[in-house]
């Protein structure tokens, strides 16, 4: 029984110093991002890993001013919101209807959807910006579009399996009480998604949030640049290309502190709402 006990406190000591390990690995790049984001540029080049003498917030004010922080940040706001109320509508709509139209077409839709998250985006870049040009969607409205089409996917691979979980005979009984089609999505189907609501919310905004190509090869050089542009741009025009750091990094710590926010008040969804599409 002693060496039994013994080796279980082994194992568990074994299992935190995995767990610490991971947890610095996790966390390092984030803390190097932030102890570089007060420090000169000579002072990043020669001690990198050192704490900041002084928390100089001259460089934060430098990178709002540099990346137009307001408009870039509106910008950013619009886009990523409107392009995530298209992907939650669309997507859980054609889900829901997906399961509940029992019928081969419906099987061979899904297939398509989860087999479209396979295409890498480089495949089809050039003709789809060729069409969008001509269509005259060249602009923040056509990236909306284009967010919406690449966020559809995955959203409904986890709306679907979520939703045939749900018992028909709830949307009978309401539609037995007078429900219209919409009063069943909205009051019915909405609300007992929330939890893969919150999940395609979370996961589409990080990506949206962070894209840097689309926006570049969409929007480009504009007047009205996405955060992650302004950042690109920043940088050329200080005149240190690749060298910049003193720029790079408090600009990137504005810009994704949002998304942490984001993260950490919606993270208990994440797993729950994953695992309710996937597994159900």
């Amino acid at each position: 029984m002693k060496n039994l006990s013994k080796s279980g406190k082994t194992t568990n000591t074994l299992k935190y110093v995995l767990l610490i390990i991971l947890a610095i690995y996790t966390l390092f790049p984030i803390s190097f991002l932030i102890i570089n984001s007060f420090k000169s540029q000579s002072a990043i080049v020669s001690t990198p890993f050192a704490l900041p003498k002084t928390l100089d917030f001259a460089y934060i004010q430098r990178a709002i001013d540099e990346i137009n922080l307001i408009n870039s940040f509106t910008v950013t706001v619009l886009i990523t919101g409107f392009s995530i109320l298209l992907i939650v509508a669309v997507s859980s709509s054609v889900a829901w209807m997906m399961v509940r139209f029992k019928r081969k077409i419906s099987s061979l839709l899904l297939l398509v959807f989860t087999s479209s998250m396979l295409i890498p985006f480089q495949s089809v870049m050039y003709p789809l910006i060729n069409m969008f040009d001509n269509a005259g969607l060249k602009n923040g409205l056509g990236l909306v579009f284009m967010y919406g089409g690449f966020g559809l996917s995955l959203s409904i691979f986890l709306y679907h399996g979520f939703i045939k979980n749900v018992p028909l005979a709830l949307e009978e009984a309401a539609i037995m009480d007078g429900a219209s089609v919409f009063q069943v999505y909205f009051k019915i189907i909405m609300p007992l998604v929330r939890s893969t609501t919150v999940t395609v919310i979370i996961l589409n905004t990080m990506w949206i949030w962070n894209d840097y190509l689309l926006p570049f090869l969409v929007i480009g050089n504009g007047e009205n640049k996405t955060l992650t542009l302004s950042i690109y741009f920043a940088k050329i025009q200080s005149g240190q290309y690749g060298n910049a750091w003193d720029l790079i990094f408090p600009t990137v710590l504005i810009t994704i502190i949002p998304i942490i926010i984001l993260f950490l008040f919606l993270q208990k969804f994440i797993i729950r709402g994953v695992s309710d599409g996937a597994v159900k």
